[in-house]
């Protein structure tokens, strides 16, 4: 039998996810997939993925390496990226460090055409998953999404932002889990935030649960400690109306 790489839970009370969003400008999707793709997919993350790294500290640019880059890359030089995190995220400057593949871009230069990957990003920019969201979100104008693979590991976080690129269309940021039984004590929460700084909501990574959230809004990825397994896996991006 074949199994479909990508498959909507009939099941959602999408009502419900829509008055929760609307009411609180996010909301949590529990059990969004088919348990067997959300399998397939977990599966194709942590053992088909070439995953790249990403980084930002202050007034660094967004930097974004391939595996080969990685692969390559002296150790003196991820030493002095590491002090410039530190740096950074110690003056309280916005930085950020994580595992990455970038799936749009893959897609686009057709690094590897029909890979499961692209095959993925053709599914987030397809009807069911867009339907989802302009049916939960009430936009009925979004037309596209964004990908890219992220993997949280041991000293991997990401600073406090607010996706305020609403000119360049995005409208609703998406984090589509695949981490399993994540415990708290391993950071990598989704935490949002009130004006005065404090958490007003985290969310815990959780297998086969996509979070959808208006933005602007103050969030940050929570660090992950040295001693958290492998394992926060996670497809993100912003689903964009331009």
């Amino acid at each position: 039998m074949t199994i479909p790489l990508f498959e909507i839970n009939p099941d959602l009370d999408r009502a419900d996810l829509q008055r929760r969003y609307r009411e609180h400008g996010r909301v949590k999707v529990r059990d969004v997939l088919t348990e067997r793709t959300a399998n397939v997919i977990r599966d194709i993350l942590e053992r088909q993925v070439p995953w790249g790294f990403a980084w930002q500290a202050s007034e660094h640019a967004p930097q974004r390496m391939t595996s080969d880059q990685l692969a390559a890359m002296p150790m003196t030089r991820r030493q002095e990226i590491a002090q410039v995190l530190q740096r950074a995220a110690g003056k309280g400057d916005y930085a950020f460090r994580f595992n990455s593949f970038a799936m749009v871009e893959a897609y686009l230069a057709q690094a590897n055409p029909g890979s499961p990957m692209d095959l993925l990003v053709e599914h987030l920019n397809d009807r069911p998953f867009l339907d989802l969201v302009r049916e939960v979100t009430g936009i009925p104008t979004l037309f596209k999404a964004d990908a890219q693979a992220t993997l949280y590991a041991g000293g991997d976080f990401l600073g406090l932002h607010n996706d305020s690129q609403v000119a360049d269309g995005w409208r609703v940021a998406y984090v589509l889990n695949f981490a399993r039984e994540w415990k708290p004590d391993w950071g990598g929460y989704l935490n949002f935030f009130d004006d005065q700084g404090d958490i007003i909501e985290g969310w815990r990574p959780r297998f086969n649960a996509l979070n959808l959230f208006a933005v602007p809004q103050p969030h940050n990825v929570g660090y992950v400690p040295p001693f958290a397994p492998v394992g926060r896996f996670a497809i993100t991006g912003w689903v964009r109306d331009r």
